[in-house]
């Protein structure tokens, strides 16, 4: 079982309210101290699933407050062994709160999804390396290497950001991810092109390989692919199970075509280089479609009702732009 810890530092008054909250959930064991300062630190050990519930209902009451913060750990471990906790059978006046839905907290994901946008110097320095060690296992045809890149991965966090903030409605991890994206890619095509007019120069041709011709392929099970890649990526996020990820990375590279259009680009297969961007294109629809899909099955909401409703909006348009593309991608599929 996994299990988190809330630290919650409130007002003095408002210790037994916070406990008669988390009353109503399987807690696995609490604590409280006085500080410094007068507030109270009230610590409770709860089944991850039920944090996301606890802290709506935290929040709800204090998040207003200049006295009031809550922390969130995960628990690697825990001396004895916690039995799994027995819900509260006590008669309330109050609401029994829903199941706990099967995934981390909505503020863990958010957490997560934001620190895989961040566009500075150390994304940067991935995409290079990445974008390198793509190029070079892919005009080697040396399937370990590409396998390398894939796993890097770069890319594959700023459209898992994408698909949350479109599912949450958020605006501003909307344009972060948005950023992180396009100047990432914009930075990788800059490598790419340098890496193959340089291998170019020197006389040997980048598309000779068939590592990079084999990106220049794009059919039905790619687009199948692509979408069922994203629905495991998604899932494996919302769980956050990273040895999960690692898989969808390789699945659905998104980098190694790109490098690939790059390269046959500079070779001069300017058809071959279209269909590398074709299979692109296909991952990036792919894994947006199904992961927006995915978080909402999830059942990843804002708190509030009134960012619900703006998130609904959004998530609509989304999967309707999104499924219109994939669409489009079919019918050149067709024409092909």
């Amino acid at each position: 079982m996994a299990l988190r810890l809330i630290e919650c530092v409130a007002p003095a008054d408002a210790e037994e309210h916070i406990l008669e909250i988390v009353r109503k959930y399987s807690v696995v064991a609490q604590w409280s101290r006085q500080l410094a300062d007068g507030r109270r630190e009230v610590q409770i050990l709860v089944d991850a699933r039920e944090t996301e519930s606890i802290l709506d209902e935290l929040e709800s009451y204090y998040a207003a407050g200049p006295d009031f913060r809550v922390l969130l750990t995960p628990v690697e471990a825990t001396v004895p062994r916690p039995d799994k906790p027995e819900p509260n059978d006590e008669p309330s006046g109050e609401e029994e709160p829903a199941p706990p839905p099967d995934r981390i907290s909505r503020e863990e994901l958010y957490t997560q999804a934001e620190s895989g946008v961040g566009a500075g110097r150390s994304y940067y320095l991935t995409v290079l390396l990445s974008s390198l060690v793509a190029a070079i296992g892919l005009v080697r045809s040396d399937t370990a290497v590409i396998i390398g890149a894939m796993v890097i991965a770069p890319l594959l966090g700023p459209n898992m950001a994408l698909a949350l903030a479109t599912t949450l409605g958020d605006e501003k991890l909307a344009r972060k991810a948005f950023v992180a994206n396009v100047s990432g890619l914009g930075f990788a095509v800059l490598v790419s092109l340098a890496f193959g007019s340089f291998i170019l120069l020197i006389g040997h041709d980048p598309t000779a390989s068939e590592s990079v011709l084999a990106r220049a392929s794009v059919g039905y099970a790619d687009v199948i692919l692509a979408l069922a890649s994203g629905c495991a990526g998604a899932l494996a996020f919302t769980k956050n199970a990273s040895g999960t990820l690692v898989g969808v990375m390789v699945a659905v590279a998104l980098l190694p075509p790109a490098v690939s259009a790059v390269l046959l680009f500079v070779g001069g297969e300017f058809r071959l280089a279209g269909q590398a961007v074709l299979l692109f294109v296909t991952n990036v629809i792919g894994v947006n479609l199904s992961a927006v899909c995915t978080f909402l099955l999830s059942g990843i909401r804002p708190r509030t009702w009134w960012e619900a409703d703006r998130a609904r909006r959004a998530s609509r348009r989304a999967i309707t732009a999104w499924i219109l593309l994939l669409i489009i991608l079919v019918a050149i599929l067709s024409l092909d």
